[in-house]
């Protein structure tokens, strides 16, 4: 079985080589708020069109696992973007070496930034760039699904109603991580990220699902699976079944997720303990999903009825 994947992209991009000096424009909590129409690509990313250079609109994939935003190769080259020294990017894979170019102006919405250093990346047709949470320094950041917007907002207080779930995180790299979180009453660790299509879990997770099915006498239901990412890097996995998992007040089950032993938990710092990266197959089971970066929490807002049954990776 083959599936899409999208990210994980351009992890820790402070650890690459130096760039030239620059004059990137900083972020501060006191830029517009902005709010977009989205579309989707064939795995369900969400794509916001994003102006480079006063060209446009471009579609770049929303990416919240991704600490840097970064261009595709073949739109540097069309647009004749500046190279600037090559560097060391972190994918999920494992660390690649990819050229940088200088974006003068990058415009989503009512904001934009100045002198931005990006990767150039081998992304595939439909893909022009990622934006990744570099744009989201202190603020909060909503991926409305169902509405097919997306909003940049200040932080703000919120409190869990009804049909939102609102869960504590702490940041870690630039990413929230939900701290909230247990399978099967197993404290463990859970990233968003809307760039990966599947939802990941590593060896320690899968590890703690094999002692529940032992201890019940259960049989396994695993089966290997392909993946490839939006760089056409691809991966082997394996299709597991998460027979119960909370996230906060949510309580979610038979949950499908692929196992894999992927280089972000090593530069997550996630090696040991289980943890799950939650990608769109979960996530656009929800009407929106927020990330609020100044206050470290997660808002999940849900129909009156819980999330639908989630499909197998790799379903139509």
């Amino acid at each position: 079985m083959t599936a899409g994947m999208g990210a994980p992209l351009a992890r820790a991009c402070a650890q690459a080589a130096p760039l030239e000096p620059g004059v990137e424009q900083p972020i501060t909590a006191d830029e517009p708020a902005t709010q977009i129409s989205t579309g989707r690509d064939r795995y369900e990313h969400m794509l916001a069109p994003v102006s480079v250079n006063g060209q446009g609109p471009f579609q770049f994939l929303i990416d919240t696992g991704a600490n840097a935003s970064c261009v595709s190769r073949d739109l540097a080259q069309r647009l004749s973007l500046t190279a600037l020294t090559p560097g060391q990017v972190h994918t999920a894979v494992g660390v690649r070496e990819r050229p940088n170019v200088l974006i003068e102006h990058l415009r989503v919405g009512d904001r934009s930034r100045r002198g931005v250093h990006a990767p150039a990346m081998p992304f595939g047709k439909g893909v022009d760039g990622v934006l990744g949470v570099d744009w989201l320094k202190g603020q909060r950041l909503e991926l409305g699904f169902k509405a097919r917007r997306l909003a940049i907002t200040r932080s703000r207080a919120e409190a869990s109603g009804e049909g939102a779930v609102i869960v504590p995180a702490r940041r870690r790299l630039g990413q929230l991580t939900i701290v909230d979180a247990d399978l099967s009453g197993q404290r463990i660790n859970a990233m968003i990220d809307s760039g990966s299509q599947a939802t990941i879990c590593n060896a320690a997770l899968r590890d703690l699902v094999s002692a529940g099915e032992r201890r019940h006498a259960g049989a396994s239901t695993t089966r290997p699976i392909t993946l490839e990412t939006l760089a056409g890097e691809s991966f082997e996995g394996e299709l597991i079944y998460l027979p119960f998992m909370r996230l906060g007040g949510l309580q979610l089950g038979n949950v499908p997720v692929v196992y894999a032993d992927m280089h972000i938990f090593d530069l997550w710092d996630l090696k040991a303990a289980p943890a799950v990266v939650l990608g769109m197959d979960l996530l656009t089971q929800f009407d929106s999903v927020a990330l609020d970066f100044g206050r470290s929490q997660v808002r999940f807002d849900i129909s009156q009825a819980s999330p639908q049954p989630m499909k197998p990776v790799g379903a139509t």
